[in-house]
C-alpha cells in the first residue's frame, strides 16, 4: 500500500536532517578550517619567497617596498578590515569571555576573515616580521562561528563552542600539532577546562589535522632535533640561565607593546594618532633598514633562520635576536594583521645560538630548543602551551623536563615586567566598539593598575 511508506520516508528525512545538523555541518566547518590553514600557509610561503627573490636581486629594494606595503596594509586594515589587526588571538579571547554572538558578529565576519588573509599576505610580501599561525586561529574561529547561520536555533552555547573548536583546530593545522591545539584552547583561550566541550574540541582538531596531513604529508614543523644519547651535566644551569635571559627579553617585548605611550617619543606617538598610515610607512622603513643591516635575516617570520640553526646550516650574528625583536615590534605597532608565534620561536632560536657561547660543551640544538620555548613562554605567559608546541614542532621528547622547566621559569620572569599579552590586548575588544573613525594612538596601552580578563557576569553559559 502506498500510504504505508510515507511515515518511514518521513522518519528517514527527519533523522537525516538531525544527523546533518548534529554532525555534518560541524564536520564541514572543520574540513574548511583544515583546507584554509593549508592553502593560507602556502600563500604566505609563496609571498615571502617572492620577496626574497626580489631582495636577492636588488638588496636595496626593501627600503622602498617595505614602507610602501606597510602603509597600504595599515590603510586597508583601518579603512576596511578593522578587527583584523594583530595576531587575532586577543579577538578570539574577547569573544569567548563575553557574549559570543554579539562580539563575534563584530570580530569574526567574512570581510574580516578575507581581510586577515589578504593584508597579512601583503605584509609578508613586503618582508614584515609576522607569522601566519596566530591569524589562522582567528580565521578558523571565523569559519566555525559563521556556521551558526545554518542552524535554525543557534544559541550562545553553540556559538562559543564553535569559536573555541575553530580556533584550536586552526592552530593545530597551522603547526601540525594536535596536542598543542587542545592545550592552547584550555590554557590560553579559556583558562579553564570544560569537559562538555572536550569531544567537540578534539573532533575539530582531528578533522582539520587529517586534512592538513592529507595535503602536506606527515611532517614535523621544524624537523627533529638531535640531543645525543646522554644529556650534558650542565643542563640544569643552562635551563636556568636560558629561562632568565628569554624571560627578560620576552617580558620586555610585551612591555613595549602594552606601554607605547611610555617609551615612544611624543612626536611619533602623535604621528600615529593623527597620521597612522604615515606612521606605518615609517615603521616599514625601520624594518627595511634593520633587514638590510642584518643581511636580510630579519625579514619575514624567521622560520628559515630557526630551521637553519637547528639543522646546523645557518650562521647568524649574535645580534640577530635583538635585531629581530626590533623588526617584530615595528611590524606590530601599526596594527597590521600578523602573528607572533613563528617570529617568537625564531628570536628564541637566536638567543639559544648566542647562549652556546657560554655553554660551548653542549649541542647547540639543545640550547636553541630551550631558548625557543623560553622566549615563547615569556611572550605569551602560557608555559604549557609553549612547551607542548615546541615539543611537537621539534619532536623534542628527549628534552621534556628541560623544556618544561624553561617554559615555567621564563613565564614567571616575564610576569615581573608585564601582564599576559593576549589577555591584556583582548580587553580593548571587550570594551571598545570598532569604528573606523575611532582614534587609536595606541590601543595597546592599558590603564594602570594592570588588569586581567574578567568574565562577563551575565554570560554564564558553557558548551553542552
Amino acid at each position: 500500500m502506498p500510504g504505508t511508506h510515507t511515515p518511514l520516508s518521513s522518519n528517514v528525512v527527519r533523522r537525516t536532517k538531525r544527523l546533518w545538523r548534529q554532525y555534518g555541518i560541524f564536520w564541514l566547518g572543520t574540513i574548511a578550517v583544515g583546507l584554509t590553514a593549508v592553502y593560507y600557509a602556502r600563500l604566505i610561503d609563496w609571498g615571502y619567497n617572492t620577496f626574497l627573490e626580489l631582495q636577492r636581486e636588488r638588496p636595496w629594494l626593501p627600503l622602498l617596498v617595505t614602507p610602501a606595503i606597510a602603509a597600504v596594509a595599515s590603510w586597508l586594515t583601518r579603512r576596511f578590515f578593522r578587527g583584523a589587526e594583530g595576531s587575532g588571538i586577543p579577538q578570539v579571547i574577547a569573544i569567548l569571555h563575553t557574549r559570543p554572538g554579539e562580539t563575534g558578529s563584530r570580530l569574526l565576519t567574512f570581510p574580516i576573515l578575507f581581510g586577515k588573509i589578504l593584508v597579512s599576505f601583503l605584509a609578508i610580501l613586503g618582508g614584515l616580521t609576522i607569522g601566519r599561525e596566530g591569524p589562522t586561529v582567528q580565521v578558523g574561529a571565523a569559519l566555525m562561528f559563521n556556521l551558526r547561520r545554518l542552524y535554525p536555533r543557534s544559541n550562545a552555547l553553540m556559538e562559543r563552542q564553535f569559536v573555541l573548536a575553530g580556533a584550536a583546530a586552526g592552530l593545530s593545522a597551522a603547526f601540525n600539532t594536535p596536542l598543542a591545539g587542545i592545550v592552547f584552547a584550555i590554557e590560553e583561550l579559556t583558562r579553564s577546562f570544560e569537559a562538555r566541550a572536550s569531544g567537540v574540541l578534539i573532533t575539530a582538531i582531528i578533522v582539520a589535522g587529517v586534512i592538513a596531513l592529507g595535503l602536506n604529508g606527515n611532517y614535523t614543523y621544524f624537523g627533529t632535533i638531535d640531543v645525543g644519547t646522554q644529556l650534558p651535566d650542565s643542563l640544569a644551569p643552562a635551563v636556568l640561565l636560558t629561562a632568565v635571559v628569554t624571560g627578560i627579553a620576552g617580558g620586555l617585548f610585551g612591555w613595549l607593546l602594552l606601554n607605547t605611550s611610555r617609551w615612544l617619543p611624543a612626536p611619533l606617538y602623535r604621528l600615529n594618532a593623527e597620521r597612522p598610515v604615515a606612521f606605518a610607512a615609517l615603521c616599514g622603513f625601520v624594518i627595511a633598514v634593520v633587514g638590510v643591516i642584518s643581511g636580510g635575516t630579519t625579514f619575514g617570520s624567521g622560520y628559515s633562520e630557526a630551521r637553519g640553526l637547528l639543522d646546523g646550516h645557518a650562521q647568524l650574528s649574535m645580534f640577530y635576536p635583538l635585531l629581530k625583536m626590533v623588526s617584530m615590534v615595528g611590524s606590530y605597532l601599526p596594527g597590521i594583521p600578523g602573528g607572533i608565534f613563528a617570529p617568537s620561536l625564531s628570536i628564541g632560536a637566536g638567543f639559544g645560538n648566542v647562549l652556546h657561547m657560554v655553554f660551548s660543551d653542549m649541542r647547540p640544538q639543545i640550547l636553541i630548543a630551550l631558548a625557543m620555548v623560553g622566549y615563547m613562554a615569556a611572550v605569551t605567559q602560557s608555559p604549557i602551551t609553549s612547551f607542548v608546541i615546541v615539543v611537537e614542532v621539534l619532536n623534542g621528547h628527549a628534552l621534556v623536563i628541560g623544556l618544561m622547566a624553561t617554559a615555567l621559569v621564563a613565564s614567571r620572569v616575564s610576569a615581573f615586567f608585564t601582564p599576559p599579552l593576549y589577555e591584556s590586548l583582548a580587553l580593548r575588544y571587550m570594551t571598545q566598539p570598532l569604528h573606523p573613525e575611532a582614534a587609536t594612538p595606541h590601543q595597546q596601552d592599558l590603564p594602570e593598575p594592570l588588569v586581567h580578563v574578567v568574565l562577563d557576569a551575565s554570560s554564564n553559559e558553557a558548551p553542552p
